[in-house]
């Protein structure tokens, strides 16, 4: 088995025991249940603040913007407006596509070589429905669970729940995006095992967080499912950490909500520190929130200050003289 994707596999099998016996044998139910929440909100914030404003900071001095059509050039030739914006109008339709369906991954290619030798290029779906459902199922789950943190539940949690359960599966109702969830994190996590170009270029910190997720979804799905759990006192642990005034609920919770908060809460603290950071980074990129206009602005690096230069005249007036007796060549006799 490969190194990178067992190592981080029993890493977060080895959290989530943690969590289960710190309270199942020594009762560290306020441990795990308020401290640990709340250390991890403090590293989140921190941060995360800290890599946006470091970016927010960064000087871009030329125009970078990742190009995929054509730009704006002569008045008879078409202008990929949306690929290759020239406006600021531009640049938010792209921005809009790009973080609400992926538009670049939408063009996902594959290159091959066939029997002849020739290479040739594939079009790729599965990749980008697999990202979108993954996405999508996972914002779902987060405002989901705002009932546990809201009172009264908002209306809109609500209109989310009757949607996710609309097939009404089960009792209690099963929830779509919670099995969507888990089903998509498996394929992601199986196409980076399975396929060897992308399992070459993959690291232990593009399988941590997929086994986090997994881990996420499985304890949340089994507890809705195939064990019990006090909703009520979940919901008073919850809205303690909301309100700033913790509840030290022990009993009744069970040791496998621990390790589901313990596995969120780790979730937390690593996105700042990760590859998870794109959330926000999408929006600080110079390869995207850039209108390429080039040919239309001049732009100037803020870098360049004023340096004293020795011009070739300048040169040749200083030593004129010694370059006729050397036998070079000068401008001026």
């Amino acid at each position: 088995m490969n190194a990178d994707y067992l190592s981080s596999l029993i890493a977060v099998v080895v959290l989530g025991l943690i969590a289960y016996a710190g309270v199942a044998m020594a009762g560290l139910n306020g441990f795990f249940g308020v401290f640990v929440p709340y250390l991890a909100l403090v590293l989140f914030v921190i941060g995360f603040t800290r890599r946006v404003l470091g970016w927010a900071g960064s000087a871009v001095p030329f125009r970078i913007p990742t190009t995929c059509g054509q730009e704006k050039s002569l008045p008879w030739i078409k202008q990929a407006k949306i690929d290759n914006p020239s406006t600021k109008t531009g640049v938010v339709l792209r921005m809009f596509f790009e973080v609400l369906l992926f538009r670049s991954l939408f063009r996902n290619t594959r290159a091959t070589l066939n029997e002849n030798g020739r290479l040739s290029y594939k079009w790729v779906l599965w990749l980008w429905a697999f990202a979108l459902m993954f996405h999508y199922c996972f914002l779902l789950v987060v405002l989901r669970h705002l009932r546990f943190f809201t009172e009264p539940v908002p209306g809109f949690v609500k209109m989310l729940e009757g949607v996710d359960g609309m097939l009404q599966i089960g009792l209690p109702v099963m929830r779509i995006s919670g099995v969507l969830l888990l089903v998509a994190a498996t394929l992601l996590l199986l196409r980076r095992i399975l396929l060897p170009k992308v399992r070459y270029i993959s690291r232990p910190a593009d399988y941590f967080p997929l086994f986090l997720i997994i881990g996420i979804a499985g304890t949340g799905i089994f507890m809705r499912y195939f064990t019990k759990v006090d909703v009520v006192k979940i919901k008073e642990l919850t809205m303690g950490l909301a309100t700033f005034h913790p509840a030290m609920v022990q009993d009744g919770i069970g040791a496998l909500f621990y390790s589901h908060l313990f596995l969120v809460s780790i979730l937390l603290a690593y996105i700042p520190n990760s590859k998870l950071m794109h959330m926000g980074g999408v929006f600080l990129s110079p390869t995207r929130n850039l209108a390429n206009n080039s040919r239309a602005v001049r732009h100037i690096n803020p870098w360049n200050h004023p340096v004293k230069v020795h011009t070739y005249e300048e040169y040749e007036d200083d030593f004129r003289e010694k370059m006729i007796e050397a036998g070079l060549p000068v401008e001026k006799e």
